[in-house]
């Protein structure tokens, strides 16, 4: 039986512009129906938003930092003990940091309505990288709840 082609991290190559495959892996989860050259497109018009509002910033570093702030360390997961369901806080792995945070991010330019999705992408990384807007304040919102439910640590095994 031939082999299945996967997505997987080897397989991946950077982007045509800044050769990051960070970038090429948003572009991937920002593309709808196969149509990548699109999502590249929207992507690159966000960065020459980026570089236009903060001309002092490298637009890939505005971008990579705004991943970084969204990246979650720790969440929680639903474990079921005795009959009675816990939420546990867990550490998050380094593979489901960058998935959540490139989830949200999209996530929150997606929300914002009557805008083209470039300038709503644009917004979105330079408010993460400010560390304000709604893909930080979810990033919050989960360490809030691990924090709350810390006192059920002691059933993540």
């Amino acid at each position: 039986m031939a082999k299945r082609f996967t997505a997987s991290k080897t397989q991946l190559i950077g982007d045509p512009r800044y050769g990051s495959k960070l970038v090429s892996k948003f572009v991937n989860c920002l593309m709808h129906d196969g149509k990548k050259s699109i999502a590249l497109g929207v992507f690159y018009d966000a960065m020459d938003e980026i570089s236009k509002r903060l001309p002092e910033e490298e637009p890939v570093e505005v971008f990579n930092q705004a991943v970084e702030n969204v990246k979650p360390h720790i969440e929680v997961r639903s474990k079921r003990v005795g009959g009675a369901t816990y939420q546990v806080p867990t550490p998050v792995s380094a593979k489901r940091q960058q998935t959540l945070s490139i989830r949200w991010i999209l996530e929150a330019a997606r929300g914002r309505k009557g805008r083209p999705i470039a300038q709503s992408l644009a917004d979105e990384f330079v408010s993460a990288f400010k560390r304000e807007g709604v893909s930080i304040t979810k990033r919050e919102n989960v360490h809030r709840m691990a924090e709350a439910n810390k006192a059920f640590s002691h059933f993540a095994w």
